[in-house]
């Protein structure tokens, strides 16, 4: 029966069936063919799956992220990212860089910040004379720090899969984000340099202070989330909330960018984006459920821990697993079936909960801009009309340097735990 599970989700995969569908399918023919139980359960699980009080942050996080692309948040942090680096060689795409860290910290959704930023800084670098193909790539790599740095619905995915706290998922994912910017920064400023692409005007302080003025309200809201939040003022599910009556209150209120006529959009958007996030995990909870069933994760654990010894070697392993994992399945669904097999033997090996979820992040968020199924690549696609294919090449380096920096996260477990342990 389980061999049956995975062949048939495999196969749906391959012939282009939809996530959510190729796991309910998988999962429904395997019940049925198996007789494990009722098929009324089925039903049963993909409600049970989704009624959870922290995953309501999640439709609430997507909300803020569109109200803010709306709301003129994500053109007043590309104007004052601009002031800090953009005099610099290869200041546009650092631009693109910092800027994606800060409205990551917002939105906690890689494609949201591929969408809001690309859209406004891959033009400008094109007319600067930045290659196309290197323009979207950047954008795309930059735009997976969104579930990388907090909020990030993969990491409060993680902490309900794992029973782990999400505060202190969220908190884990500080240091590594900012790794991973510095990272692409340097690597940004060589691709300049090799390519004779310089940088803007030098910002006086005043322009600096100018711009930072009007940005002001879109940098205090992750500090307002993340410090209520650690401060026990409201859990993560109440930050979003709080995330989305923020960004509406600026947006409507402060900046009045957000119409009473583009909101009809705004919720439609977030109510499309949410559906499809929740089908998923809605699917991969009932894929989980049967996996547990037929105690697939027992039995792997079981194998793997009698035929390898070493910590090490199973890290190796794991990750391998996940980048490949990451290529063909959507985050939210790849966490949700690898960490009850993955987990316990991270523990048993003695890797803490919380590094172990960064690690898979963090891979996870590598597939956001690889194909096939990568969402930001498309995104980049979409706004550049630059073929996937060609998009493939471009995005290789910035996929060595995510392994890169995830061969040091998974080496250096206090990247994760230190700010937690706090």
């Amino acid at each position: 029966m389980a061999l049956l599970l995975f062949l048939l989700l495999i196969s749906l995969f391959i012939v282009g069936v939809p996530i959510a569908f190729s796991l309910g399918l998988a999962s429904a023919v395997t019940v049925w063919h198996g007789d494990l139980m009722p098929m009324l359960v089925i039903a049963q699980q993909l409600i049970a799956s989704v009624n959870s009080f922290p995953l309501m942050a999640i439709p609430f996080f997507i909300l803020a992220g569109y109200l803010m692309q709306g709301g003129g948040i994500s053109q007043r942090l590309v104007d004052f990212s601009n002031t800090l680096v953009g005099s610099m060689t290869g200041g546009l795409a650092m631009v693109a860089i910092v800027t994606s860290l800060f409205f990551a910290a917002i939105s906690g959704s890689g494609a949201a910040t591929t969408a809001a930023i690309g859209s406004i800084l891959i033009p400008a670098m094109l007319t600067k004379g930045y290659p196309g193909s290197y323009a979207a790539a950047n954008q795309a790599a930059s735009g997976a720090l969104g579930v990388i740095i907090p909020p990030s619905i993969p990491l409060i995915l993680y902490g309900i899969a794992a029973n782990v706290s999400v505060g202190d998922m969220f908190i884990a994912g500080i240091l590594p984000g900012i790794l991973v910017t510095l990272t692409l920064l340097v690597f940004a400023y060589f691709f300049a340099k090799a390519n004779g692409l310089g940088g803007n005007e030098k910002s006086t302080w005043k322009e600096v202070f100018q711009a930072g003025r009007k940005a002001i309200l879109a940098i205090l809201m992750p500090v307002i989330i993340l410090g209520g939040i650690y401060g026990g003022v409201f859990t993560p599910t109440e930050a979003a909330v709080i995330a989305v009556a923020y960004s509406f209150l600026v947006g409507f209120v402060i900046y009045r960018e957000i119409k009473l006529a583009s909101l009809v959009d705004i919720f439609k958007q977030a109510a499309v984006t949410t559906a499809v996030v929740l089908s998923i995990i809605g699917a991969a909870g009932l894929y989980g459920r049967i996996l547990q069933r037929l105690r697939v994760p027992d039995m792997i654990s079981q194998f793997v821990i009698s035929a390898i010894d070493s910590p090490l070697l199973f890290i190796v392993l794991a990750n391998l697993l996940l980048l490949f994992a990451g290529m063909f399945i959507e985050a939210a669904a790849a966490i949700l079936i690898f960490v009850p097999i993955l987990l316990p033997i991270a523990v048993s090996f003695g890797f803490d909960p919380v590094h172990f979820g960064i690690i898979m992040v963090v891979n996870l968020a590598m597939g956001m801009f690889t194909p096939p199924v990568g969402l930001n690549l498309f995104v980049a696609s979409q706004i550049t009309h630059i073929g996937i294919a060609r998009l493939t090449w471009a995005v290789l380096p910035f996929v060595g340097i995510v392994m890169i920096n995830l061969l040091i996260i998974s080496l250096l477990p206090f990247l994760s735990t230190w700010l937690p342990s706090l």
